[in-house]
């Protein structure tokens, strides 16, 4: 293993012992944004990214394509499958993809979250031209904002809490950045967007509150796309605003067949995912480095098992 991002949902399984209904029930390694080398067989010496997501590919689920809704998956990190926090970790070929020289390995470890992002995006189908809105820019947020505008978004509209991240969304892309506290958030936006409102509005922060507001900036007829994992096995939005505005909700799981797309779009400079990397830890550190990652100080946090 060669690099290891920290994701949320580990935070979760970390400091919680479980997310929503997944409770741990044994010891587990932590870890699914994965790189490494292999080592032995036919593909000895080869830099890969790991696919966490191991579906039995047979259900109807993973017949019509739909491998992340898969209800027999395995999952890296996850329930009783031990994730990449370790120095060596066994997992299927078929779901070892290969990294060109031009990516870092932490780069590598980073196509997972992108991925992540990546599927969001596609729920939505945005048009050209759109006014879009990313509440929410942790890592999958930022990822976001950039294929807002790669995807030919008229504006992309970030809405963060932490001032750092701010900086980051707008360094990403973002054409208006905004503070969740300022009370003049909501007509900010209206004004933005000729009164009406985005016709897409991603939520990466997994609270309420940020459901909360996606319902508010959105425009009439517009969706809602919900990325974000909270805290508590519930999530509640303003229903009279939602009703009123005719809104469609989609929940992300995860991602689909995303790692060949993800690399090309590191691969040609679509994305940048190395400047979302701002804190890297060896393994012998890993307290430290979930210590940083609790605590937003940065965006990503990196760990590298045999640095």
């Amino acid at each position: 293993m060669t690099a290891v991002g920290l994701c949320g949902s580990d935070l979760h399984w970390f400091s919680e012992g479980g997310i929503g209904d997944a409770q741990l029930t044994n010891p587990l390694v932590l870890g699914h944004e994965m790189a490494g080398v292999v080592v032995g067989g036919p593909r000895d010496g080869h830099r890969v990214a790991i696919d966490p997501a191991w579906p039995c590919g047979h259900c109807e689920d993973c017949v019509r394509g739909n491998r992340n809704l898969c209800r027999a998956i395995r999952f890296a990190g996850h329930s009783v499958d031990d994730g990449g926090l370790r120095e060596l970790m066994a997992w299927p070929d078929h779901l070892l993809h290969p990294v060109p020289d031009s990516l870092t390995d932490a780069d590598a470890a980073m196509l997972e979250p992108l991925g992540v992002a990546l599927h969001a995006h596609d729920l939505a189908r945005p048009r050209l031209a759109q006014h879009v809105a990313v509440i929410g820019c942790g890592p999958i947020g930022l990822c976001l904002v950039q294929l807002a505008r790669a995807g030919g978004a008229a504006q992309v509209i970030a809405i963060e809490p932490v001032p750092h991240r701010r900086d980051a969304a707008a360094a990403m892309g973002a054409d208006l950045v905004l503070d969740p506290a300022d009370p003049d958030v909501e007509a900010t936006i209206l004004a933005a967007t000729g009164g009406r409102g985005v016709e897409v509005a991603w939520e990466a922060a997994g609270t309420d509150d940020a459901v909360a507001l996606a319902t508010v900036a959105a425009a009439p007829g517009a969706q809602v796309i919900l990325a974000g994992i909270p805290g508590e096995d519930t999530t509640s939005f303003p229903a009279s605003i939602a009703r009123r505005k005719g809104l469609t909700f989609k929940v992300s799981r995860r991602m689909k067949e995303m790692y060949p797309r993800a690399t090309s779009l590191v691969e040609r400079g679509t994305v940048d995912v190395r400047s979302v990397v701002t804190h890297t830890y060896g393994l012998d550190d890993v307290a430290e480095a979930f210590r940083v990652a609790d605590s937003r100080a940065g965006l990503k946090v990196v760990v590298t098992p045999n640095a």
